[in-house]
């Protein structure tokens, strides 16, 4: 006889959710899992499309219970392409397990994590059916591309509605070598700049005739790379500037370009705001006597949730089911926490992130087992 209160094994949700083709942003029936797996346990299931017409997103909000604490858990199943499928050992939507690892598109980033979650969801209302609160499941299908009809649009929706959680969980695969061993409760901000600088073309043996892009786009480089932008805070890692792109678009060797361009990208901590850092590259192109032009992009601005009530909870959980004590820290890229940090507590916690987005993306089966038993345990911190 099966034993009622028996861990339920992510495994299987995992292989149906990675066997579902769901690149951004199709979905090919990854939320009709998840949907079909919570009304099994009593929640109410809502089904949120946005987008336009040529790029429709469909997203899950689903809830049990009413009151407070409201605990929310955010996760995404769609999932980037797989590049060339003959380059992977197996069809990288067949979900084999293989010596002990789940592989696939999406078995580490994050279809892996959702069905952990769902399997610790299970075993914790076995165990407490008439649980205080209410939970609460936000999951998206527009996390890896362009992040605009997803989260974004839901935190909104769910403001204007009273339906705002108290705390809330984005199970990215936050874990670096020890499922357990990385909280994530920050996110560094992201910059991206566009710059042309315009010079004179002419011979490049007459370079007194001509002035020189390259050479002033360089000079303008030169300080930003080579000085640090800082050292860090107490949870935040040191902010970085990346050269992505450089270009002239010349083919003559002997020709000196009218243009050149460059493109870079600043992952930054709290010691910075968008402003900031386009005054510093202002500064760097003034003083180059550079004559330019420039494009600033920034969708996410570094943010802290502080340790405290929610954060403490979170270590007990894992404290008591991996032995682990976990780092505080606000590295990484950027997520989806950053659609929700304004509404309420958020942080971030999943499998170890070491495949997603490889070919053979593939996912410990032991880890995912285990991070099942960590989310039944944050559940029972946070509720009772």
């Amino acid at each position: 006889m099966t034993d009622p209160l028996a861990p339920t094994d992510p495994i299987p949700l995992a292989q149906a959710l990675i066997r579902c083709p769901s690149v951004t942003p199709a979905d090919h029936g990854a939320l009709d899992v998840v949907q079909r797996f919570l009304e099994s346990l009593g929640f109410a299931c809502e089904r949120l499309v946005f987008g336009p017409e040529e790029w429709r997103v469909d997203n899950l909000w689903a809830r049990r219970g009413s009151g407070s604490p409201h605990f929310m858990y955010c996760g995404h199943t769609d999932v980037v392409p797989p590049g060339d499928p003959s380059q992977w050992t197996d069809d990288p939507f067949a979900g084999v397990v293989r010596e002990g690892w789940l592989y696939g598109r999406g078995a580490n980033d994050m279809k892996g994590g959702v069905a952990a979650f769902l399997a610790g969801l299970k075993d914790y209302l076995a165990a407490h059916p008439d649980h205080p609160g209410s939970i609460s499941l936000l999951i998206t299908g527009d996390e890896e591309a362009r992040s605009v009809d997803g989260v974004a649009r839901v935190m909104p929706w769910l403001a204007e509605r009273g339906l705002l959680p108290d705390m809330a969980l984005v199970g990215e695969p936050s874990s670096f070598a020890r499922v357990g061993d990385v909280i994530r409760i920050g996110r560094r901000g992201s910059l991206t700049a566009r710059i042309a600088v315009h010079g004179k073309q002419g011979h490049s043996a007459l370079p007194q005739k001509a002035d020189n892009p390259v050479h002033r786009l360089m000079a303008a480089l030169a300080p930003l790379i080579a000085a640090p932008l800082d050292q860090g805070t107490e949870f935040f890692p040191p902010s970085t500037l990346q050269v992505t792109g450089f270009d002239v678009g010349n083919r003559a060797a002997n020709v000196i370009p009218a243009t050149a361009r460059a493109m870079l990208n600043i992952r930054f901590n709290d010691l910075h705001t968008r402003e900031s850092l386009t005054e510093r590259l202002h500064a760097a192109l003034r003083a180059a006597g550079c004559r330019y032009d420039i494009e600033i992009e920034s969708n996410a601005a570094p943010f802290l949730t502080e340790p405290g009530p929610f954060v403490e909870a979170l270590i007990r959980a894992i404290r008591r089911t991996t032995g682990e004590e976990p780092e505080l820290n606000a590295g990484g890229g950027t997520s989806d926490a950053r659609f929700i940090r304004a509404y309420c507590p958020v942080a971030e916690f999943g499998d170890v992130g070491a495949t997603g987005h490889q070919v053979d993306e593939r996912a410990s089966v032991e880890n995912l087992r285990t991070l099942a038993g960590v989310y039944r345990a944050i559940l029972e911190e946070c509720l009772g």
